[in-house]
């Protein structure tokens, strides 16, 4: 394989006709939540509950007898999983219509994910988009689901992209 077939083959998100109702996308690779990674998130997000941020708190005053990692952080590590398999042509992430934290994790644990379509629907209003309806599923690395959220996402049909530069808008050429 060449150099340009394997540039032609290289995918960032998918147009609305590459949805398919049932599919499943295994986003990759995981990702090993370490105590920094938790902290880090807690101090720039202000959220300093001790469940979070202080082991002696959590080891004294919880059942899990440790920190738990911040709900959101799992969220956002997920959604970040399937950029590029889900919204990475997205023209708006549209709505986030349940997040349910389903099992705790832990600093150490990985977090693996999965989205699977649920329904395409074309736009009504703009014939160049669709609205693409899924649900992430992040698990850990015994296959624990740990966080599940459905969303919908505004995605371009293939005519949206060859209008604005195919497959990589804006990208400029090298030169001496």
């Amino acid at each position: 394989m060449t150099t340009t077939e394997k540039e032609q083959n290289m995918q960032f998100g998918r147009y609305f006709e590459d949805f398919e109702v049932g599919a499943i996308y295994r986003h990759w690779p995981g990702k090993t939540v370490t105590e920094y990674d938790d902290h880090l998130f807690c101090l720039l997000t202000m959220n300093h509950h001790p469940l979070h941020i202080n082991s002696h708190f959590a080891e004294e005053t919880t059942e899990f007898g440790r920190n738990v990692v911040v709900g959101n952080y799992v969220y956002s590590l997920l959604l970040g999983m399937s950029v590029q398999d889900v919204s990475g042509k997205a023209i708006a992430n549209l709505e986030i219509e349940s997040l349910r934290h389903v099992k705790p994790t832990f600093h150490g644990d990985t977090i693996y994910g999965e989205t699977e379509v649920l329904e395409v629907t074309p736009s009504k209003s703009k014939d160049d988009r669709g609205v693409v309806y899924v649900e992430t599923r992040g698990y850990k690395q015994d296959g624990q689901i740990v966080c599940i959220f459905r969303r919908k996402v505004l995605v371009p049909k293939r005519s949206y992209g060859d209008a604005r530069g195919g497959e990589q808008p804006a990208r400029p050429l090298p030169h001496a």
